[in-house]
């Protein structure tokens, strides 16, 4: 291997080597140029020079505004909030359970009523078509229903309607804003 064989491969090894700095080469053959990646990055600004005094007080009055809101944060930490609307009563607990359990055996009631009624509706179907038609009709007369009246309630005349009041009942408790 001689000297003219190397000298390609340390030449685009050097190139590499200097990555921060823009290049052209043609690796020792004009016919083969190399450019170096694009450099995205514009120059550094200078650094305003602040005076001591200043940059001082910015961080005692970010010191001062930390302490403040920890104070503020200890002294709402130790007064703790009443939940006295969260307790819900034992009488209405145990109204609930009555209710939910009524309404589940209402509705497993109302399902089997339902199912009994397709299976024999399907075996009607299945003796007689005609007598099945006329099973699924509807019967108007079974739940009479008729209205008479006004549509609309008409306004009453000269009625001078009071306008609501609203009373904040919300309670503050201390440490609230």
């Amino acid at each position: 291997m001689g000297l003219l064989s190397v000298t390609p491969i340390l030449l685009r090894l050097s190139k590499c080597a200097i990555a921060g700095t823009r290049t052209i080469s043609t690796s020792g053959n004009p016919l083969q140029f190399g450019i170096t990646n694009v450099l995205l990055a514009e120059p550094l600004k200078k650094k305003k020079k602040l005076d001591p005094a200043i940059v001082r007080q910015r961080e005692e009055k970010k010191r001062r505004r930390l302490e403040k809101t920890i104070r503020r944060l200890e002294k709402s930490s130790r007064q703790l909030k009443p939940i006295s609307e969260l307790e819900i009563p034992l009488f209405l607990k145990i109204e609930k359970e009555y209710k939910h359990k009524q309404h589940i055996n209402d509705v497993q009631t109302i399902d089997k009523f339902i199912s009994s009624q397709y299976k024999a509706l399907n075996e009607l179907r299945a003796e007689s078509e005609e007598l099945y038609n006329e099973a699924i009709q509807i019967d108007l007369s079974f739940l009479p229903y008729a209205t008479k009246g006004p549509y609309h309630t008409p306004p009453i005349e000269n009625y001078d309607s009071p306008d609501g009041e609203y009373i904040d009942l919300t309670q503050k408790y201390p440490g609230e804003t």
